[in-house]
């Protein structure tokens, strides 16, 4: 068995651990948190990598509370942001190491900005230096952001739920019970995969989705560039639909999320679309109907606007099959370090002919 499927396993555990971490009475940070956000006149949302693609997860929720966020990722922000007065920045990172997220949290403190860290390793720079840290009990993972990505999602969901008034019991609940049920249909989530011809060696894939799956969409894509070491394309359902859809061809796989509640009908129409083109279709969402996609993998029930908190792990059971069957290493990074500590370049200085 792979790192990266061990990963994947437990991360339902991981999971409920957190949000039940996260929601105890003497917790102070969440609070804390929430309460700067709600004063504060400008709230940005950022991370790096795969911490970024948590962030889009949970900005759907701000925005779907009428809690606009400013999205951009950290490296633009710390190169091309000058920080108005009355600002918090919420930054979400694994480690709080990487070099982008050390230096951003120094800019934005030094402009005023009050900083909410987001992290999963408690001696970090950003747990440290954070005015308030919201520090995630897990272990990390082998290689791949596995289970750092989605408690990092959930965590920020859970805050911006908390910001706008709509975190109570029965929602945490549902979303523990969502999650158990994810891990009961881990397995017939595995068999659906290895029954299906979707998971081809060398195809063109494509990842499409809307709302609070865009996160899971993206998260996807450096899923394949990681694990399978294939190139991979992520982007809206509605941003495909005005030009991209010209590159499609026989053989290539598409990868689409389908909203719990809006959107349905007309995403599952470009399923269908993109199947009479000679795509094949991997299709996950609540209620699907059987015979739309090619492979059809359903996600047990939960709100819409949470579903990026389970609907990423059929993806990751499929990046880690794919890795298999096109003979690759899923637990070992050629080029990329596990914490990007340097700004200049791609291979370390040794190797590209630099000054070590």
């Amino acid at each position: 068995m792979t790192h990266f499927l061990r990963d994947i396993l437990r991360q339902p555990d991981e999971l409920q651990r957190t949000i039940e971490y996260l929601c105890r009475p003497k917790l102070p940070a969440l609070g804390a948190a929430a309460a700067a956000i709600r004063d504060a006149q400008h709230v940005y949302l950022t991370g790096i990598g795969s911490s970024w693609h948590a962030a889009l997860d949970a900005a759907a929720l701000f925005y779907q509370n009428a809690r606009p966020v400013y999205m951009q990722d950290a490296a633009e922000l710390l190169q091309f942001a000058t920080f108005p007065k009355n600002s918090v920045i919420i930054i979400l990172s694994r480690s709080g190491r990487s070099i982008e997220i050390v230096q951003l949290v120094r800019k934005a403190r030094a402009a005023g900005v009050t900083v909410i860290g987001v992290t999963n390793a408690p001696d970090g720079p950003l747990a440290k230096e954070a005015h308030t840290a919201i520090v995630l009990p897990i272990a990390f993972d082998h290689a791949i952001s596995v289970n750092t990505y989605s408690t990092l999602a959930a965590a920020a969901g859970i805050l911006a739920s908390h910001v706008a008034g709509s975190l109570d019991s029965k929602l945490i609940s549902v979303l523990l019970q969502s999650i158990g049920d994810a891990a009961r249909a881990i397995p017939h989530w595995q068999e659906g995969l290895a029954n299906s011809t979707w998971p081809l060696p060398g195809a063109v894939s494509y990842f499409l989705a809307r709302g609070s799956s865009l996160g899971s969409c993206y998260e996807a894509r450096l899923l394949w560039e990681e694990g399978v070491k294939s190139p991979a394309t992520a982007m809206s359902t509605g941003g495909f639909r005005h030009g991209p859809q010209e590159i499609i061809a026989k053989d290539f796989r598409f990868g689409m999320w389908i909203d719990g509640a809006r959107m349905r009908e007309q995403d599952l129409a470009v399923a269908r679309d993109l199947r009479k083109l000679g795509a094949s279709v991997m299709l996950i969402g609540q209620n699907l109907p059987s015979d739309a996609g090619d492979l059809v993998l359903q996600l047990p029930a939960i709100p819409s606007g949470w579903q990026f908190v389970i609907d990423i792990m059929p993806v990751q059971l499929a990046a880690e099959l794919l890795s298999r069957l096109s003979g690759v290493d899923c637990d070992f990074f050629r080029l990329c370090s596990f914490i990007v500590e340097d700004e200049s370049g791609l291979l370390p200085k040794q190797a590209s002919g630099g000054k070590p």
